[in-house]
């Protein structure tokens, strides 16, 4: 079972080894983030830009950690308004169809209802993409509307929470 963290400073060294050590693995299904993403001084500052955003509470980002504490996959609840997110993940190449990215989408799940305190998150696949789609329907997403996405056919999919403390007992 994969442990989530939520993103601190010190991650930064191992996230930007797990990216670079997938950056292939993952153009092949999302777009390149460039090579400027991955230098040093490039990441160091894309990274402190995160952990800002956290800080003001626009986003949550997470690693996803393997049983030797390595970072295996991300999980990122981002542009959160009105107790809404939108969910974005990866998991590298090594910890692929293993259930990495679905364990670690429940968890996340289950912090966008408590503590953030979201209702409502929504995320983005492309068609071609079964193992994200699976990921999504088996933790409770559906498929709202057709989209194109970076020039390919993709959908759009929604997972409303019920509000914490609404009397349903949930």
């Amino acid at each position: 079972m994969p442990t989530l963290e939520r993103l601190r400073a010190e991650h930064a060294p191992a996230l930007l080894a797990f990216e670079h050590d997938n950056r292939a693995y993952f153009a092949r299904s999302v777009p390149d983030r460039g090579d400027a993403y991955f230098t040093p001084s490039g990441f160091a500052a894309r990274h402190a830009s995160l952990l800002a955003e956290q800080e003001a509470g626009a986003c949550h980002f997470h690693v996803v950690l393997d049983e030797d504490g390595s970072v295996v996959g991300r999980v990122n609840l981002i542009d959160v308004v009105d107790g809404s997110a939108e969910l974005g993940y990866r998991v590298g190449e090594r910890a692929a169809g293993r259930g990495v990215a679905t364990a670690a989408v429940a968890q996340v799940c289950r912090l966008a209802a408590r503590p953030y305190g979201l209702t409502t998150l929504t995320a983005v696949t492309t068609s071609d993409n079964l193992a994200s789609m699976t990921v999504l329907t088996r933790n409770g997403f559906t498929r709202v509307r057709d989209i194109t996405l970076d020039g390919r056919p993709g959908g759009s999919y929604v997972r409303r929470h019920l509000p914490p403390g609404d009397g349903r007992g949930h």
